[in-house]
């Protein structure tokens, strides 16, 4: 038996103490755990940088939403003083044509704005039922039977969209 034990022992295989073996694998863990720990500080951190990122963009979203229509108020401003400068100069001049001249300067003014803030009137060529809303129809020997006889209210966009259809009369 002896003889076997030999032969399975190889003086080639140097054996290493257990103390030596394990202060290397406590090194080993140690550095391991601190790498561990600095992988969960920065995961942390960054999870925390894009929560903060996240709200920050809510809040700003629902900033962007709740004034908006800050600068369409803004530009309707002088439009409202020129309706009341002219509502006291009709109070105390009482004259009718220089009012006029003045509500049309400020419709002018109003449609200009409505324009520089993408609203545009629809234009009546032919009826369209995506532009235009036919409130009734009529008899006409002017026109085409479906075709716009008159109409009765201006339609406008908000750049592609419509945000009140033309309404009109078409001949029967």
């Amino acid at each position: 038996m002896e003889e076997e034990k030999k032969e399975t022992t190889s003086p080639e295989v140097e054996e290493i103490p257990v103390e030596e073996s394990r202060d290397e694998k406590d090194i080993k863990i140690e550095e391991l755990e601190e790498k561990l720990s600095q992988a969960e500080d920065k995961y942390v951190r960054v999870f925390s940088e894009f929560d903060n990122y996240k709200k920050r963009l809510e809040k700003e979203k629902s900033q962007a939403i709740a004034y908006a229509s800050e600068r369409f108020a803004t530009d309707l401003l002088p439009i409202l003083d020129n309706l009341q400068m002219a509502i006291k100069s009709a109070e105390e001049n009482h004259d009718v044509d220089k009012l006029q001249e003045g509500v049309e300067l400020t419709l002018k003014n109003f449609l200009s704005t409505l324009q520089k803030n993408g609203v545009e009137k629809i234009e009546v060529e032919e009826y369209d039922p995506h532009l235009h809303e036919a409130v009734m129809k009529v008899d006409s020997d002017e026109v085409e039977s479906g075709e716009i006889v008159q109409v009765l209210q201006d339609g406008y966009k908000l750049k592609d969209r419509v945000i009140r259809a033309t309404m009109v009369s078409v001949a029967n």
